[in-house]
Protein backbone atom coordinates (compact mmCIF):
# COMPACT_ATOMS: atom_id res chain seq x y z
CA UNK A 1 0.00 0.00 0.00
CA UNK A 2 2.68 2.47 0.85
CA UNK A 3 4.18 2.03 -2.75
CA UNK A 4 1.21 2.74 -4.27
CA UNK A 5 0.86 5.38 -1.91
CA UNK A 6 4.35 7.29 -3.00
CA UNK A 7 3.09 7.07 -6.49
CA UNK A 8 -0.12 8.89 -6.27
CA UNK A 9 1.97 11.00 -4.27
CA UNK A 10 4.67 11.72 -7.20
CA UNK A 11 1.78 11.64 -9.72
CA UNK A 12 0.32 14.10 -7.80
CA UNK A 13 3.62 16.14 -7.30
CA UNK A 14 4.14 16.28 -11.03
CA UNK A 15 1.08 16.97 -12.25
CA UNK A 16 -0.02 13.91 -14.16
CA UNK A 17 -3.58 13.50 -14.43
CA UNK A 18 -4.70 9.89 -13.09
CA UNK A 19 -7.84 8.41 -11.79
CA UNK A 20 -8.34 5.48 -9.79
CA UNK A 21 -10.14 2.31 -10.09
CA UNK A 22 -10.60 -1.67 -9.99
CA UNK A 23 -11.28 -4.55 -12.61
CA UNK A 24 -9.62 -7.02 -10.61
CA UNK A 25 -10.91 -7.94 -7.22
CA UNK A 26 -7.05 -7.82 -5.90
CA UNK A 27 -5.80 -4.69 -7.48
CA UNK A 28 -6.13 -1.30 -7.83
CA UNK A 29 -5.27 0.36 -11.15
CA UNK A 30 -4.00 4.15 -11.66
CA UNK A 31 -5.73 4.86 -15.25
CA UNK A 32 -2.67 7.72 -16.18
CA UNK A 33 -3.77 10.10 -19.26
CA UNK A 34 -0.72 11.84 -20.36
CA UNK A 35 -0.73 13.67 -24.09
CA UNK A 36 -0.95 10.49 -26.93
CA UNK A 37 -1.01 8.39 -24.27
CA UNK A 38 -2.77 6.60 -21.47
CA UNK A 39 -1.32 4.33 -19.15
CA UNK A 40 -2.86 1.74 -16.54
CA UNK A 41 -0.70 0.70 -13.78
CA UNK A 42 -2.34 -1.90 -11.24
CA UNK A 43 -0.69 -3.16 -8.06
CA UNK A 44 -2.06 -6.08 -6.91
CA UNK A 45 -2.30 -7.57 -3.43
CA UNK A 46 0.97 -9.52 -3.40
CA UNK A 47 2.94 -6.75 -3.90
CA UNK A 48 3.81 -7.30 -8.07
CA UNK A 49 2.33 -4.40 -10.27
CA UNK A 50 1.85 -4.19 -13.78
CA UNK A 51 2.18 -1.30 -16.13
CA UNK A 52 0.05 -1.30 -19.72
CA UNK A 53 0.50 1.38 -21.91
CA UNK A 54 -1.82 2.43 -24.93
CA UNK A 55 -0.30 4.37 -28.00
CA UNK A 56 0.21 4.41 -31.32
CA UNK A 57 2.73 1.53 -31.40
CA UNK A 58 1.95 -0.34 -28.33
CA UNK A 59 4.27 -1.35 -25.72
CA UNK A 60 2.35 -3.91 -24.19
CA UNK A 61 2.31 -5.06 -20.61
CA UNK A 62 5.85 -3.87 -18.52
CA UNK A 63 7.25 -4.10 -15.32
CA UNK A 64 8.12 -1.56 -12.36
CA UNK A 65 10.89 0.04 -14.92
CA UNK A 66 8.51 1.89 -16.89
CA UNK A 67 7.33 4.16 -14.17
CA UNK A 68 11.07 6.08 -14.69
CA UNK A 69 9.91 6.16 -18.28
CA UNK A 70 6.03 8.02 -16.97
CA UNK A 71 8.37 10.46 -15.11
CA UNK A 72 10.82 11.21 -17.78
CA UNK A 73 8.55 12.14 -20.29
CA UNK A 74 5.49 13.26 -18.94
CA UNK A 75 6.53 15.24 -15.57
CA UNK A 76 6.72 19.28 -15.29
Amino acid sequence: METLLDFLSELSKRNIFYRLSSIRPDAIMVEIAVPGERWEVEYFTDGHLEVETFIANPIGIEGEDAIKRLFNNFSD
